[in-house]
């Protein structure tokens, strides 16, 4: 199946999700947000109207501890993400944490600061040095957005 021009990264949680449209040509941008998980679905499919549009959801996994009821509420908001947008024919993939470290750090053990460093590394290499700045790429980008572009980055570059 050929891939959608853009990517719909979600970082999802048992309350919130954050969520970031990029474009796989040239990393652009064009959205960004958190919402509350019953106002994300209804955006997620206003998004999902560009069939040229593929979606990443960084998917929970076990690492043999105990996991409490927030865990549990997250996997099911993962669910439901999938399950909405699976009427439209729209190509989906779950990203784990660990792969996402591993691609923008080149190591599981990095941290979301990590992460954050080598995103803005990044941008500012494609679109100068003031990317966090005022109009710059990832001006306002907080919380989980930069996880939700995290996510979207490793299914550019694993093209998934």
């Amino acid at each position: 199946m050929p891939f959608g021009h853009t990517v719909l990264a979600i970082d999802p949680g048992p309350v919130q999700s954050a969520y970031a449209v990029i474009r796989r040509k040239d990393l652009y941008i064009e959205e960004f947000g958190i919402l509350d998980n019953k106002k994300l679905i209804p955006r997620l499919l206003e998004i999902c109207q560009d069939t040229r549009i593929d979606i990443a959801v960084e998917m929970i996994a076990s690492y043999g501890m105990a996991v409490g009821a927030t865990v549990f509420e997250t996997c099911v908001w993962i669910g439901r993400i999938l399950q909405a947008v699976d009427p439209n024919g729209i190509k989906s993939v779950r990203i784990y944490r660990k792969d996402v470290k591993m691609n923008l750090c080149g190591a599981t053990k990095a941290k979301d600061a990590n992460i954050r460093q080598a995103i803005i590394d990044r941008y500012s290499a494609l679109y100068g040095e003031n990317c966090t700045k005022k109009n710059g790429m990832l001006y306002k980008v907080s919380k989980d957005a930069w996880a939700a572009i995290a996510v979207g980055l490793t299914a550019i570059d694993k093209e998934i």
